[in-house]
């Protein structure tokens, strides 16, 4: 059996330099705002997860196939002309998106083009309940 090596794992690369190559200027202020959200609800520095995540904390996982791994608690990144926020599946996910505002849901991968367009409130909703998930399934 071949074990890969996930290619989500903190590089030290720049936060900064990430936005500043990949953002147009709106993205670029969202950004910024989105990265004051993430570290008001986690109490954690932005870190590069791979070549284009920033992430917020972080938390071991086992699956059931028995692969290991780190993965950030929370996080976001710039996917062409949208910004995406990863968010863990729970319950009451679905009910806080209906009122969200205008955006994309993959299976954790929430998708926007502007915060404009989001509840900011429901979306500290969701990644706190985000959190709580990934604390309540990973310790």
């Amino acid at each position: 059996m071949v074990i890969t090596e996930s290619k989500t794992q903190w590089t030290g690369a720049s936060v900064d330099e990430y936005i500043r190559s990949r953002a147009n200027e709106q993205q670029h202020d969202d950004c910024r705002e989105l990265m004051a959200l993430l570290k008001k609800v986690t109490r954690r520095t932005p870190r590069m997860w791979g070549p284009s995540m920033v992430g917020y904390g972080s938390f071991q996982y086992k699956y059931e196939s028995g692969r290991t791994g780190e993965a950030p608690l929370a996080a976001f990144a710039i996917r062409g002309r949208d910004l995406v926020v990863y968010l863990a599946e729970w319950p009451e996910r679905s009910a806080l998106r209906s009122k969200l505002g205008k955006h994309k849901m993959g299976k954790t991968c929430l998708y926007f083009k502007r915060l404009d367009d989001l509840d900011m409130s429901v979306l500290q909703e969701l990644l706190v309940g985000s959190i709580v998930a990934v604390k309540r399934l990973y310790g």
